[in-house]
Formats: C-alpha cells, sequence, structure tokens
C-alpha cells in the first residue's frame, strides 16, 4: 500500500491489479490534498492510511482503476466507504457529479498514460 503523490504509471497499476485482482486496483482518493492510496485489498485499508496522514474523511472517496481500460471504462466509482448519508451520499458510487469530475481530474494528474 502506498501513498501516490506525484505520479504512478500504467504499468504500475496493471503489475498491482495482477497481484491482487486480475483487472482492477482499488484506490481512495483525498479531493482536498490531491493524493490518492493504491494497492491493498480493501478501501477501509487505504482510507486508513490517508487518514494517519492527517486526511479528512469528508475527501476520501473510493473508486476502482481498470489498467487495461480506457476512457470512461478506466474508473469505477465502487465503494463500501463512499456510502455517507450524513453528506448526502446514499450509494457505493459518488453521486455528486462534482466531485466525480474532481475525482477524475486527480486520477488524470497523478496516473501518467
Amino acid at each position: 500500500m502506498k501513498i501516490i503523490t506525484d505520479k504512478i504509471t500504467i504499468a504500475e497499476l496493471e503489475e498491482m491489479s495482477q497481484k491482487m485482482f486480475g483487472n482492477l486496483v482499488k484506490v481512495v482518493v483525498d479531493i482536498e490534498k490531491e493524493i490518492m492510496a493504491v494497492d491493498a485489498d480493501l478501501h477501509a485499508d487505504e482510507e486508513s492510511l490517508l487518514l494517519e496522514k492527517g486526511s479528512a474523511q469528508k475527501n476520501l472517496w473510493g473508486i476502482n482503476l481498470y489498467p487495461e481500460m480506457s476512457g470512461d471504462d478506466f474508473v469505477e466509482f465502487d465503494s463500501m466507504i463512499n456510502l455517507r448519508p450524513s453528506q448526502g451520499n446514499r450509494s457505493r458510487g459518488v453521486d455528486n457529479e462534482n466531485i466525480r469530475k474532481r475525482i477524475i481530474q486527480i486520477v488524470n494528474k497523478l496516473v501518467e498514460k
């Protein structure tokens, strides 16, 4: 498990996906600090790591990256940590379109394609 603050390559993500689930990498994005945690079995583990490093819970969102895919299929908004009725998010996805856009911007900044 590691925190990405600068760049990660598609090749690195592919290697991680082969060790884990075969085709995806679980990721938690901090939309305030513009960083992400990668390479864990559970989004909750990545969330805990970011919280330990000073991230705020309200800024953390779980996604899955599919390194072999492109376009809209590259990012999947699906994680148990996203269930937050108190923030108006009542699904495993990310209901707020602005937050989804922010996550995509951060992923595009940090993932070297």
